[in-house]
């Protein structure tokens, strides 16, 4: 019997080598009981094998060995080498969805990918007192053990703070730009963070009552994480109030949103850096402030679509229904785009779409909430945000759908009539494809000029499988 015993910190390459050096002995996965330091071993644990024979698995299994180490229980380590072991006789094993082994794989690297997602959300930093540059900590229990792969995360998102996270096993420090984990086993601390007022009352006032769902938010908010997040204390008094409050609302009538302070001076805008990955990016969209439309709107619609995408395709704004929903090209023109690019033969989930400004602009009457055009200073406001879509996905060709997005790519959005079909460069010199709206077309009232304005869309959209071949 072999009981190896993996480091708490790198266990995920220590695994690597010690499975890879078992397997060349050929050892049978039944003859290994895998473990972490400190976990009690066989009394029968064998010396090591002496190596033999080659090893071939395909790069797919090196990924998913990565979502089934952190699993607590070991479950996730012994499963990784029965299925290296499987792969030297079945190289095509990992294709097959409904072998067992597999199935359980995928089932764990799930519950993993879960547990990776509740951490990016539901971590909480309070600022520690001291003196010299501000430091911020938060305490965190994640189901898996899961400190590792988690880490990059935090450091991208927060790189520009020093910070430690600390869980029951591991502590994550990451101070003066430098990133460390230690296996230490601590206890929940003791804290007493004024601003966690400010937070529940922030939580509080944004609550919907309308749209109070508590299944959905269960499921997407499990009890477990409840006692270190400090909105969730206001949970069940916000549960209990929500027919009461959605009753005031109904009874109240609309009104209009109050609208954001006025800008009083343009403040430079910080040199401009790439991130990470997309979910980062939308991250930092969500919460922006950079111009006054973020006070009446719903919410920041960020782009959407594949993060190697060869295609990026820029609107104008978000419409109503985007607003609501958190999604572009979802409203009325982006149906009507979505119907002429199937017309023009270009499958559109190929492509990163997106807007040229993020926020809804609108007018309230009655009811209605009507859209209005951005202004330049809105639009350059938000090109911050485009800029570093187009240096994140970096695709092939963009296509400026309208004046809008043609003044956010190229600083002129004039003649848009004229420019149409051309093939123009944006500021940082990529092609670009200029045509209309959808919107455009859909306020022609006369149906000729309607139908010629449509061919002409469909023409230039037709033409983009070309110009990415070229």
């Amino acid at each position: 019997m072999y009981a190896p015993r993996l480091p708490r910190i790198g266990t995920h390459a220590a695994w690597r080598g010690m499975a890879r050096r078992l397997a060349r002995a050929g050892v049978p996965a039944a003859q290994v009981e895998w473990g972490l330091e400190g976990d009690d071993a066989s009394m029968f644990n064998a010396p090591l094998p002496v190596e033999r024979g080659d090893l071939r698995v395909p790069t797919s299994f090196t990924d998913l060995t990565r979502s089934l180490i952190p699993e607590r229980t070991g479950k996730g380590m012994t499963l990784a080498y029965v299925l290296l072991m499987r792969l030297q006789e079945e190289p095509k094993l990992l294709s097959n969805r409904a072998d067992r082994d597999v199935a359980q794989a995928r089932d764990i690297a799930k519950s993993i990918h879960r547990d990776l997602h509740k951490m990016h959300a539901f971590v909480r930093f309070r600022e520690v007192s001291g003196e010299g540059k501000r430091r911020f900590a938060a305490w965190f229990e994640p189901t898996h053990r899961i400190e590792e792969p988690v880490a990059d995360f935090f450091v991208n998102r927060f790189g520009d703070m020093d910070w430690t996270i600390v869980t029951p096993e591991v502590t994550i420090r990451f101070h003066d730009a430098n990133l460390t984990l230690h296996a230490i086993d601590s206890r929940r601390p003791h804290t007493d963070d004024p601003l966690e007022q400010l937070w529940t009352t922030y939580y509080s006032n944004i609550f919907n009552p309308a749209r109070l769902k508590p299944g959905a938010m269960r499921a997407e908010m499990p009890k477990k994480y409840w006692k270190n997040l400090p909105e969730a204390q206001v949970i069940p008094e916000l549960i209990a109030s929500a027919r009461a409050r959605t009753q005031a609302m109904h009874n109240a009538g609309a009104s209009a949103p109050r609208p954001g302070r006025r800008v009083d001076q343009t403040v430079p805008a910080p040199m401009i850096h790439r991130p990470v990955s997309l979910p980062a990016l939308h991250g930092e969209i969500d919460a922006c402030t950079r111009c006054p439309l973020y006070g009446p709107a719903t919410q920041a619609v960020p782009g959407e679509g594949p993060a190697d995408a060869r295609l990026m395709i820029v609107g104008e704004q978000p419409g109503d229904r985007e607003d609501i929903e958190g999604r572009p090209f979802t409203g009325p023109a982006g149906q009507l785009f979505d119907q002429l690019a199937e017309e023009a033969g270009l499958d559109r989930q190929n492509a990163y779409v997106t807007n040229a400004v993020k926020h809804f602009k609108f007018v309230q009457k009655g009811k209605r909430r009507l859209h209005q055009t951005p202004s330049t200073g809105e639009v350059n406001a938000c090109r911050w945000w485009l800029d570093r879509e187009l240096s994140t996905v970096e695709p092939e060709l963009v296509v400026a759908l309208g004046a809008t997005a043609l003044h956010a790519l190229t600083g002129d959005g004039r003649d848009l009539l004229r420019r149409r079909g051309t093939i123009e460069r944006t500021k940082d010199g990529r092609p670009l494809l200029v045509t209309l709206h959808p919107s455009y077309l859909m306020r022609l009232r006369v149906p000729e000029a309607r139908e010629s304005a449509t061919r002409d869309m469909r023409g230039d959209l037709s033409r983009i499988p070309h110009l990415l071949k070229n």
